[in-house]
């Protein structure tokens, strides 16, 4: 007999729970449930407009939504600062937590957010969708094949939209009350936990930030770019913009081959997605091209990656819920991660782009 599907409550009507709640009702193992705004209108009109059921409960304040005993699980996009409030209070609502990047403003918020939710045996997670992609687990053979790739060496990843006057001037990722991590914080997320999931999430040594950071008239990073360097000679940069042309690339270079692919955080199409892989390259006899050429490799999928990811984290919490296991573990130590890094970016920025240690 199959499992009760998770019922989720969504707190927020960020644009980003569209595309959530959608992938709520695409995956098999979970339902919606509920939905909070600050007003009782707000809600009512998300959920018409997002395919909630009739028999969804809406709610005109976030506490109301926390205190309904049925709620499995809520996925929060609220703004970056109001994570630490209201993830804690949804832990110590014993509400399992599905919760948008960055995480927090710091690791130090984040950590609070993790006792929260240890205290209370609830799972987490963040809402890196690419992460439960089927592409990124055949990447990933691809990286751990000594023969084909050898050890990794380099990382090199970038993410830039050119986002309009509107966004520039209005949108929470450039208020410095809201989401003071601004680019980084948002693009330059995905870039990190990119590199990390290259190293097998082996921590950086240090952190530079490149000189060119950007800001708004608040302060607020809108452009920068990173080096970060191991003990063991492996280096990675990335660059994030909200300033750019819409750009998505990642390679991955080791001592036998090259993982390269253009479309890291959203694939191209929805149903598919490709990767590109070099091996043991060389030159042909009069170097006028390549000998073996780069081959591509195409990945299809029946759900698109946000609804895996909802379903993986429904499962979660099935486990947990349904067959009194422990919460799984490697999900906040990826984002614990990614936001040491984020905050060492940011601290070498405001020293003048001084070198930072990682220090776990």
């Amino acid at each position: 007999m199959a499992a009760q599907p998770i019922k989720f409550g969504i707190v927020g009507c960020a644009d980003i729970a569209r595309k959530v709640s959608r992938a709520i009702t695409l995956s098999p193992n979970s339902t919606l449930y509920a939905v909070a705004s600050r007003t009782h209108e707000k809600a009512a009109k998300f959920a018409k407009e997002n395919g909630f059921p009739d028999s969804a409960k809406i709610y005109g304040s976030y506490e109301a939504l926390l205190d309904d005993p049925e709620v499995d699980a809520v996925y929060l996009p609220l703004p970056t600062s109001l994570h630490i409030k209201w993830a804690v209070l949804a832990a110590q609502k014993k509400k399992h937590l599905l919760l948008e990047k960055p995480v927090a403003l710091n690791v130090g918020e984040f950590d609070v957010i993790l006792e929260a939710c240890e205290s209370s045996g609830v799972q987490i997670m963040d809402a890196t969708m690419w992460m439960h992609h089927p592409r990124t687990a055949k990447m990933k053979e691809f990286l751990l094949d000594s023969s084909r790739f050898g050890d990794l060496k380099t990382v090199h990843t970038c993410f830039t939209f050119a986002a309009d006057k509107n966004f520039l001037e209005t949108d929470i990722r450039v208020k410095p009350d809201l989401d003071a991590l601004g680019a980084l914080g948002d693009v330059g997320w995905y870039c990190t936990r990119s590199i990390l999931w290259a190293a097998d999430f082996e921590l950086p040594k240090s952190v530079v930030a490149l000189h060119g950071t950007v800001y708004n008239t608040s302060g607020v990073i809108l452009a920068c770019s990173a080096s970060l360097q191991w003990g063991d000679g492996k280096t990675a940069t990335f660059h994030c913009s909200f300033l750019s042309n819409l750009t998505m690339d990642m390679a991955v270079v080791g001592t036998n081959g090259t993982l390269r692919f253009h479309d890291f955080v959203i694939p191209f199409e929805e149903n598919k997605a490709s990767f590109g892989t070099a091996v043991k390259s060389g030159f042909t006899e009069l170097v006028t091209g390549w000998e073996p050429k780069p081959s591509e490799h195409i990945v299809t999928t029946e759900l698109p990656q946000e609804a895996l990811m909802v379903s993986e984290f429904s499962r979660l919490v099935g486990c947990v819920k349904f067959e009194g296991a422990k919460p799984e573990k490697k999900w906040p130590m990826y984002s614990r991660k990614t936001q040491l890094v984020l905050d060492a970016v940011k601290v070498s920025i405001e020293k003048g782009y001084q070198s930072v240690e990682i220090v776990e």
